[in-house]
């Protein structure tokens, strides 16, 4: 009798135990679905996150504008500067042709008034001549022209132009320039015509 029931005790036993192990794997299955179901089934974007998203958009586009902008607007200022720059030296440089056209005239009037030193000043040639030089000489005042002061100045590349050299009279006049053959002359900052020089060595 006794053994029956420890024999009746260990079958509940181990329908118990059998159960447990069954529940557990069936809980264990229903745990894995929900997890499948879980990472199979994204999360819904709630309108607070569409929202931000959308602010985030605007703002990329806004800055990509912004930026855009920036460069056209540099562009133009370049473009501004550079017009204004082409501008002032078109002005400045403007009738260039016809001043350089009227350089040797001037050099004409230079050298008929230094034949006519010896004329009396009321002589009515040397008059009449003198008011002419005087008024071409205005004239290229206006429009800024101004002579290359060249004589006795050490010889320089950028404004005068070497004929020749001579033996300098004295070691002062060494590297410079002891004759002008032809008088230079600048139209603003730029040089129209280059001195032509004796240098002396």
């Amino acid at each position: 009798m006794s053994e029956k029931k420890i024999h009746t005790e260990d079958i509940n036993q181990k329908e118990v135990q059998q159960e447990e192990v069954e529940k557990k794997h069936v809980d264990n299955k229903k745990e894995k679905a929900a997890d499948d179901k879980h990472k199979k089934k994204p999360q819904r974007k709630t309108h607070k996150d569409k929202k931000e998203e959308q602010i985030k958009e605007l703002e990329k586009k806004l800055d990509e504008i912004s930026d855009k902008h920036l460069r056209l607007q540099a562009e133009f200022d370049n473009f501004r500067r550079r017009t204004l720059k082409e501008k002032s030296e078109l002005i400045k440089s403007a009738g260039e042709s016809v001043i350089v056209s009227l350089l040797p005239v001037v050099d004409d009037f230079d050298r008929a008034l230094e034949s006519m030193k010896d004329v009396a000043e009321d002589d009515t040639a040397k008059k009449g001549m003198l008011l002419i030089f005087n008024k071409l000489q205005e004239f290229l005042k206006q429009n800024n022209v101004t002579e290359i002061d060249a004589l006795n100045k050490e010889f320089d590349c950028e404004l005068h132009e070497a004929i020749t050299k001579i033996p300098a009279s004295s070691e002062e006049l060494k590297g410079k320039n002891v004759d002008v053959i032809q008088k230079g002359y600048k139209l603003s900052d730029k040089v129209i015509r280059f001195a032509k020089v004796v240098i002396g060595e």
